[in-house]
C-alpha cells in the first residue's frame, strides 16, 4: 500500500464517522461516503477497517494507563480493573461515534462480533479478571461481564486527578495518535 493509499483510506473512514454521527444507529451507506465502494467493497470491510482504528485506539489508551511506573508501583491489584476501566472509557469519549458503529453493527457482521469478543478477552485478561490458561470461552463470559460494569459507569463522573509522572503524562498525550 502506498502512501496515498493509506490517506485515502483513512480519509474513508474519518467521512465514515462522520457520516455515521448524522446517521447514528443506521447501516453505513457507502454510496454515500466518497470511494468508499471502490476502497472497500462494502460494509462489512469498512467496519472492519473502523475495528482496527478503535483497537489501535484502546491499545494506545491501555499502553498509557498502564505504562506509568508509578501508577505500578503504587497500584495494587484491583487497581488494574480501574487502570483497564480508565483506558476503555477515554477511548469511548475520545471515539464515541466510532464505538457507537461497531456496536450497532455487532449484529450485522458475525466477523466483527468474533473480532469484539477477541477484545473483551483481552481487556479481562490485562485487567487481571481471567487468566490465559482459562477457557477461552470463560474468558470472553468474563470479558462481557466487564465491558458491561465499564459501560454502565461510563457516565460517573471522573475520580480526581493523581499527580503523575511525566512520562506516564507523555504516553496518554500520544496515546490518541496511535
Amino acid at each position: 500500500m502506498s502512501w496515498t493509499d493509506f490517506y485515502r483510506r483513512r480519509e474513508i473512514l474519518e467521512a465514515a464517522v462522520r457520516h455515521a454521527q448524522r446517521t447514528p444507529g443506521e447501516p453505513l451507506a457507502l454510496a454515500e461516503i466518497p470511494g468508499a465502494t471502490d476502497v472497500f467493497g462494502g460494509e462489512e470491510n469498512l467496519l472492519l477497517a473502523l475495528q482496527y482504528k478503535w483497537t489501535q485506539v484502546l491499545g494506545g489508551h491501555l499502553r498509557a494507563e498502564l505504562a506509568d511506573p508509578e501508577d505500578a508501583a503504587a497500584d495494587g491489584v484491583g487497581d488494574q480493573v480501574d487502570t483497564v476501566s480508565r483506558a476503555w472509557r477515554r477511548a469511548r469519549s475520545e471515539h464515541e461515534t466510532l464505538r457507537a458503529v461497531l456496536d450497532s453493527a455487532l449484529t450485522r457482521h458475525p466477523s466483527l462480533a468474533n473480532l469484539h469478543e477477541g477484545e473483551l478477552r483481552m481487556l479481562a485478561l490485562t485487567a487481571g479478571l481471567a487468566a490465559p490458561g482459562e477457557p477461552t470461552e470463560e474468558i470472553t463470559r468474563v470479558g462481557y461481564a466487564f465491558d458491561s460494569l465499564v459501560r454502565a459507569g461510563h457516565h460517573r463522573p471522573a475520580a480526581p486527578a493523581r499527580r503523575r509522572s511525566p512520562m506516564g503524562h507523555l504516553m496518554r498525550l500520544l496515546a490518541p495518535s496511535a
